[in-house]
């Protein structure tokens, strides 16, 4: 099955020097967050690390914010794929120990972390966070749960997209109170709430 990125970036003209500022300043963004937090990061900052004018940024962005999701999308689709291959039930398992370790150990996941806080607070940062990144990566995960039980693989009592905020809940609350995520956290929310096949089921030992 081709991999399809419904996250991808949106697309910009302009030459290969404007590629090469527009990837500066998602780098810088990706930085000064991780450096100094979502409240002190603001454009002109930004500007400065990526050597670029302020008034370029604005023709390409409205807002920090919307940097931020270009980061956050971009990053994201690189060291988070949703798997698209074979819908077993470890790689369901696998993706969410990636996403455990992308929380708590990648700087685009101090980005996710910050757009989640930020939408707490502001209705435009909330719609935009939702209609470009939540709402295209749920898509891609519901496919994937459902096409893993399709195959038998797994048989989760509640609907996929409970099952979704079950599963992520616990996670995304640990990195957002700065707790590790343990790898047996995440083994026991599969466990409970996947209900994994066993591939080997054990055989009974017949008694004497």
């Amino acid at each position: 099955m081709p991999e399809v990125n419904p996250q991808a970036p949106r697309a910009r003209s302009g030459s290969r020097r404007d590629e090469a500022a527009r990837l500066a300043v998602l780098h810088a963004a990706d930085d000064l967050l991780v450096e100094h937090g979502f409240g002190a990061l603001t454009v002109e900052a930004i500007a400065r690390r990526a050597g670029v004018a302020k008034q370029t940024i604005y023709r390409w962005w409205p807002s920090k914010v919307d940097i931020l999701l270009d980061t956050l999308i971009e990053d994201s689709g690189k060291r988070l794929p949703v798997p698209v291959g074979e819908p077993t039930a470890e790689a369901v398992r696998g993706y969410l120990h990636d996403f455990a370790r992308f929380l708590c150990d990648d700087p685009a996941g101090k980005v996710l972390l910050s757009l989640f806080a930020e939408a707490q607070h502001d209705a435009g940062t909330a719609e935009s966070f939702r209609r470009r990144y939540l709402d295209p990566r749920r898509a891609q995960e519901l496919t994937l749960l459902t096409r893993a039980v399709d195959a038998g693989e797994i048989a989760p009592p509640l609907s996929p997209d409970a099952t979704i905020d079950a599963l992520a809940g616990p996670i995304v609350y640990r990195a957002l109170t700065g707790s590790d995520v343990p790898g047996d956290l995440v083994d026991t929310l599969v466990e409970a709430l996947l209900k994994p096949r066993t591939a080997h089921p054990a055989r009974r030992v017949p008694t004497a």
